[in-house]
């Protein structure tokens, strides 16, 4: 017998249309929040950024594609490591799905990592994924969006993420667990790991200017998990106790 709590019909309508209008009254406020970001001001780039694809080289406007607004998913992936963030993964697990329906709505979507072109295109192969993918492996790109962090501020815990600075540097010879287990799963080491994290960055094209127009870090992403929408309506919920997602060909069959 389930130790949940039971009930008529009766009872479990009367606690749904409760919930209803508490849902309702989030899915207006979410609408708002959606009309604040889209109300910030714009900072125009004035920066030359230029990335490796697959295709050649490629500045930031380039990766517009001739639309008028572009995605940038600061994917999890270290110069040295052997395979890409597998909490990225998951996320990037449904970006081909609706990147063609972003495409054909003005909005163009990349991932952008740190690690060599050669790495990302068979990292991508592995995974099955189609969704264009640059390296920022030479350039400023990643560390001037507060999404990829130098060993110097790692030492001195001057590393400012998700709008905040962390104060406290890291133990380098007892590193947290969650971090000692994240360096672990992309082959690299806890230090090394730490120097990247992962990010959202908005951008938009008027005139030939690009502009920055919006970023998010840590679980300002929450809403890309698609898995986790899925999992908040489940009966259990997310129902988790660490890192428990794998790459989806790690699964057991």
């Amino acid at each position: 017998m389930t130790s949940h709590t039971t009930g008529t019909r009766d009872d479990w309508l009367t606690a749904r249309l409760s919930l209803l209008s508490r849902e309702k009254e989030l899915t207006r406020q979410s609408d708002e929040l959606a009309a604040a970001r889209q109300a910030l001001p714009w900072v125009r780039i004035d920066k030359t950024y230029r990335f490796d694809t697959e295709t050649g080289s490629a500045t930031l406007a380039d990766l517009f594609g001739g639309r008028s607004q572009l995605l940038v998913y600061h994917f999890m992936f270290g110069p040295d490591w052997k395979a890409g963030c597998p909490s990225c993964s998951a996320i990037a697990d449904g970006f081909d799905g609706f990147a063609i329906h972003l495409a054909h709505h003005d909005v163009a979507l990349w991932c952008v990592s740190r690690a060599p072109i050669e790495k990302l295109a068979a990292y991508k192969k592995r995974m099955g994924w189609h969704f264009p993918w640059a390296s920022a492996h030479d350039g400023d790109f990643n560390f001037d969006f507060n999404v990829s962090f130098t060993e110097e501020q790692q030492r001195d815990g001057s590393i400012e993420y998700n709008y905040a600075k962390n104060r406290h540097a890291m133990d380098q010879k007892d590193p947290p667990e969650t971090v000692k287990q994240g360096a672990a799963d992309v082959g690299t080491t806890a230090p090394a790991y730490s120097l990247d994290r992962p990010g959202l960055s908005v951008f938009a094209m008027q005139d030939g200017d690009v502009y920055h127009t919006y970023s998010a870090y840590s679980r300002g992403l929450d809403s890309l998990w698609g898995m986790y929408q899925w999992l908040d309506r489940a009966p259990k919920g997310r129902n988790e106790t660490g890192n428990w997602w794998k790459r989806h060909d790690e699964y057991p069959d």
